[in-house]
């Protein structure tokens, strides 16, 4: 039993907590209570007994572990060391789950974490700790024990990365009143690496976050992020310094709509451009490297049916096609009704023709006079009746 509970009660800890229940596992221990000899293994040596046991590597004596019992129930205090210093610390409850301050150590005693526990659930705040004794992180979990706010410092205590939380839930480990923009003014920060090198530049106020610059190894922006009260503009820059991609989307629900994506060339230039309505695509543009239109999709839903429509153009900005296809999910499309297509000088010079099952059905064909050259039926089997010759 002694040892399925200590198991149990390390998985729930901590990576470091399970490499040290690990190696004190391998190792043969003894223990004693109240000075007095217990074997771990048998209930019986523990049963009603009070205080804490302690547990010594047999061959060199070197302590591992104490654990408190209250009228022989291991409830209270549990500690692990590791080479004869304490490593980690936790309060457990009579159902065996962390309930309390929890802490991890280094090899001099520096705390490098310090959680809090109710009944097996982290809440309030979590820190952690260079080992130059600096706050690392810090980390508030509301009562759904979900992570709602934190902040990170590089080791010289530079700020590196900062989430907030609708109110101030960081005090007094954190001022995230002021880092938030709680007060009259909104914030404005920089973030750092661990070489203290300049990475980002953020504005927050009220806890939203409505401006966020990140700079690249040459101090060039690489993304921007602006955010009003319902929309979100996201633009991605190349190394160069030139916006190779722009994100709008809108706000207010669980979780951002894309609304808008632009794409552009090396050079700057405009290359697609889709656009959302209440999260379904609606229009896509795709245009030449000089400016000119390539093609426009403008997809449509009726009832359960989705369709799109495509037009496509000469780099001359001369149409060259008008296609329409069902859409059946994914990529996958069946063509539909009458396609045409036309040369460079605007006339028509091909249609063909499909019906509902997206078979051909009929092609016809003009010359560059405008004569037609072809007029033919299609059946099911490839066959062909001419009409015109």
């Amino acid at each position: 039993m002694l040892l399925q509970s200590l198991l149990r009660l390390s998985l729930r800890f901590s990576v470091g907590g399970m490499l040290l229940y690990s190696s004190a596992a391998l190792a043969i221990q003894v223990c004693e209570l109240n000075q007095q000899p217990v074997d771990q293994n048998n209930g019986s040596s523990t049963a009603g007994k009070t205080g804490i046991m302690r547990c010594k590597e047999k061959e060199s004596g070197v302590l591992m572990r104490e654990q408190e019992l209250r009228n022989g129930k291991f409830v209270g205090l549990v500690r692990f060391y590791k080479d004869g210093k304490l490593a980690t610390e936790y309060m457990e409850n009579e159902k065996g789950n962390h309930d309390g301050i929890a802490r991890e150590f280094a090899p001099n005693g520096q705390v490098l974490r310090e959680d809090i526990y109710v009944n097996g659930q982290q809440t309030g705040i979590s820190k952690s700790f260079h080992q130059n004794g600096k706050l690392r992180r810090a980390t508030f979990y509301g009562d759904d024990t979900r992570e709602q706010a934190y902040a990170e410092f590089n080791e010289s205590g530079l700020l590196r990365a900062l989430r907030c939380a609708d109110k101030p839930v960081l005090s007094p480990v954190v001022n995230d009143a002021t880092l938030c923009g709680f007060s009259k003014s909104p914030s404005r920060l920089e973030f750092f690496n661990e070489k203290a090198e300049l990475r980002a530049r953020g504005t927050y106020e009220a806890g939203k976050r409505m401006r966020f610059e990140s700079m690249g190894d040459d101090g060039k922006t690489a993304q921007l992020e602006e955010n009003t009260a319902d929309r979100r503009t996201e633009q991605f820059f190349s190394r160069e310094g030139v916006k190779r991609r722009e994100i709008v989307s809108k706000l207010g629900g669980k979780t951002p709509v894309k609304e808008r994506q632009q794409e552009f060339s090396d050079s700057g230039t405009l290359v697609s451009d889709k656009q959302w309505v209440d999260g379904d695509l609606r229009m896509e543009k795709v245009f030449y490297l000089n400016g000119q239109l390539r093609t426009v999709s403008e997809y449509t839903t009726s009832g359960k049916q989705r369709s799109v429509g495509i037009k496509s153009y000469y780099d001359s900005g001369t149409l060259a096609s008008e296609e329409t296809y069902l859409r059946a999910g994914g990529y996958q499309q069946q063509a539909t009704g009458t396609h045409k297509s036309y040369n460079q000088q605007g006339k028509l010079v091909a249609e063909t023709s499909y019906d509902e099952r997206g078979r051909l059905k009929h092609e016809r064909g003009w010359d560059e006079a405008g004569k037609l050259v072809r007029d033919d039926e299609v059946f099911e089997d490839g066959s062909r009746k001419a009409y015109a010759k």
